[in-house]
């Protein structure tokens, strides 16, 4: 097109931000829009608008870098209302929920690719940043990466390039306002809630403890929020470790509606639950004057009773380590035990494997592998003078009773992890059949076998002292099973003593049942407590409560007498429900609270207690749980904050 006679219009009307990089070239009748970074012409009237002109400046600049201070100056200039026409006030105040990103990223999907036609809001896109990096465990300085500024850059000019200490500032003001939603979350629970208490480790060293609340909310769907990811000093005695955790209690205001506390299975531990315990029963917050508070986790006493098996299977394990080795250390070996495999006709569908040692579940695969190649391994050691780890006849037998002893702690510890909330009542039959088993093996006529055995049950005997009222309770609360379970275990595990263990069980579950049946007598008194509503009482409230402790077991009694029956009682005397896969506990008692109010209250409490709180990705681990190297490294109210974060985030994404 010939330009010769054409002229630059400069004209006041010219409002829109992207005739800072145009000019508007009029040519006889015709407008015509000339880049000034590439010179590509484009219409310039003003019934074509400015879309066209924006989406080609995008282009441009992804070709070169040049205009993009421009492009910021205007962004400044325009933050008053012209081009981003934001409500600077409205933004400031913006909560910003993650649970709601699908939504946005659709509608926004079509102004992304007509960007001429939408806004672009630098504080909202840097706390979309921050939001990724917490819920990806991203490492901060990401934002300081050669490749990340270019892409950012490439793919959106306007965006404000962040330094790592910006990134951090803003996780902590998402930590800040989460954990106030979270916070008046748990102030307005229908039941109490359980606390499990994990110790995590760093790479540097250093240990941390994670507190992490587990309820039942209003929908009956069980859920778990970390509180707390607090640095600690291994020299810390156990007097600071229940400081530490008594002032979290207090932080969240939860100290008053506490129901349980699950640690490890450590003696190490035992301290620190007895001054917690005893500190929340002094003000009479505890519900069974604390009888149920201490839970220790189930999954941590199996996991224990594996490392004995293993140690026990050590010589064992090496040799078999070592034969599978020698087996796959050349294609001519390999060929030779193959032909063997075949000639004593064990042939097996499975190959020989070796065994990761941070994962106890593999070395008890490698081995059982490895005993359906027991005849094979003999022959070879006949057959070869160079092979001679072979294990012996008796060791062989023992490693196929202490294999089976494994396979009974994995297939356990699968029923723990099958369910991703794992309600109460799923442990007791599970942990009973353990105990079962372990009685068996004591009475092995191997000295090397049952001494294991008696070693195992020890360790477990110790946690059922402390547990198993607990898990009566929870499986009472099974309409599946009630008190059954109960009264046929127990008969085996105590015998004559059987009846009077069962009555401890059911006289706690009564205890129970009446404290729950109290709280509904102060609902005509305006105080907290309602059906399926808050559990928490007032501090004068409790002390009406003390004071009338004796009228309502009397008004209980009498109204037993005058024939009229409890929940509990019409619970007990109904059929039992029946048994099928699919069965969904919490719905049971969804659907059923109206007909059991207060045992509805008292399902809510009780089957929420997390009898064991390994996670799925850690659940045979022989190591303890290990902070990411880059989070690691930063200071410890960082590491809370995005930690706690990442949580919360995640769980209302999955909600």
């Amino acid at each position: 097109m010939d330009m010769s006679d054409a002229v630059i219009v400069k004209s006041t009307r010219l409002k829109s931000v992207v005739w800072n990089d145009f000019d508007r070239i009029k040519k006889g009748d015709k407008c015509i829009a000339v880049c000034r970074h590439c010179k590509k012409k484009l219409s310039g009237s003003s019934t074509s608008g400015t879309s066209h002109l924006r989406n080609h400046l995008i282009r441009c600049q992804r070709r070169s870098n040049l205009g993009i201070p421009q492009l910021f100056a205007a962004r400044e200039k325009k933050k008053e209302g012209t081009y981003l026409n934001l409500d600077q006030e409205q933004k400031k105040d913006e909560a910003f929920n993650l649970v709601n990103i699908r939504f946005e990223q659709e509608q926004t999907k079509d102004d992304i690719i007509n960007y001429g036609s939408s806004n672009f809001d630098q504080r909202r896109s840097r706390f979309d940043l921050a939001r990724m990096i917490i819920l990806h465990g991203y490492p901060l300085d990401m934002v300081e990466h050669v490749g990340f500024r270019v892409f950012v850059k490439n793919l959106q000019p306007l965006f404000e390039l962040v330094t790592s200490e910006r990134v951090e500032a803003d996780c902590m003001e998402i930590y800040g306002k989460e954990k106030q939603k979270v916070k008046d979350m748990l102030g307005k629970l229908p039941g109490k809630i359980s606390l499990t208490v994990d110790m995590w480790a760093s790479l540097d060293g250093a240990e941390y403890l994670c507190l992490t609340a587990h309820y039942i909310d209003e929908s009956w769907q069980l859920n778990k929020k970390i509180l707390n990811f607090i640095v600690v000093d291994s020299s810390h005695t156990e007097d600071k470790h229940s400081e530490i955790i008594m002032e979290s209690l207090m932080d969240w205001d939860i100290d008053r509606n506490l129901f349980s506390m699950t640690f490890d299975s450590y003696s190490t531990n035992d301290n620190i639950v007895f001054r917690i315990r005893d500190r929340l029963s002094q003000n009479k917050l505890l519900s069974c004057d604390g009888r149920l508070f201490d839970v220790r986790c189930a999954a941590n006493v199996i996991n224990m009773m594996s490392q004995d098996a293993l140690e026990a299977l050590c010589e064992m394990t090496d040799k078999i380590r070592g034969s599978i080795r020698y087996v796959k250390s050349s294609q001519v070996i390999q060929e030779k035990f193959n032909s063997i495999v075949h000639q004593v006709g064990g042939e097996s569908r499975r190959s020989l494997c070796l065994d990761n040692p941070l994962q106890w579940n593999s070395t008890y695969i490698m081995v059982e592998i490895a005993l359906e190649y027991r005849d094979a391994f003999a022959l070879l050691q006949e057959n070869d003078p160079v092979y001679a780890m072979c294990p012996s006849d008796v060791e062989w037998d023992r490693v196929n009773i202490i294999t089976s002893y494994l396979k009974l702690f994995v297939g356990v510890t699968n029923v723990f992890t099958r369910f991703k909330s794992p309600t109460a009542n799923l442990y007791f039959p599970e942990l009973c059949e353990v105990y079962s088993q372990l009685n068996e093996w004591c009475k092995n006529a191997d000295d090397y076998i049952s001494s294991l055995a008696l070693k195992m049950r020890s360790k477990f005997e110790e946690y059922w002292m402390r547990c198993s009222l607990s898990l009566a309770v929870a499986v009472m609360l099974d309409p599946r099973f009630k008190m059954k379970p109960v009264d046929y275990y127990y008969a085996q595990f105590f015998g004559s003593g059987a009846p009077g263990r069962i009555s401890d069980v059911f006289e706690c579950v009564k205890t129970l049942y009446n404290e729950h049946s109290t709280c509904l007598a102060y609902v005509d008194q305006g105080l907290a407590w309602q059906v399926g509503g808050s559990s928490r009482l007032p501090g004068s409230g409790r002390d009406l409560r003390d004071r009338l402790t004796g009228f309502d077991k009397f008004l209980h009694e009498t109204t037993e007498i005058d024939g009229t029956k409890s929940d509990l009682d019409k619970y007990l005397e109904e059929p039992l429900f029946p048994r099928n896969a699919e069965f969904d506990i919490l719905n049971w008692w969804k659907v059923h609270a109206p007909r059991y109010p207060i045992l509805s209250m008292m399902a809510r409490n009780v089957l929420g207690i997390p009898v064991s709180k390994v996670s799925v990705d850690s659940t045979f681990n022989t190591g303890g749980r290990v902070l990411d190297r880059d989070w690691s490294s930063m200071n410890p109210a960082t590491i809370q904050a995005l930690m706690c974060a990442q949580d919360w985030i995640r769980s209302e994404l999955e909600s």
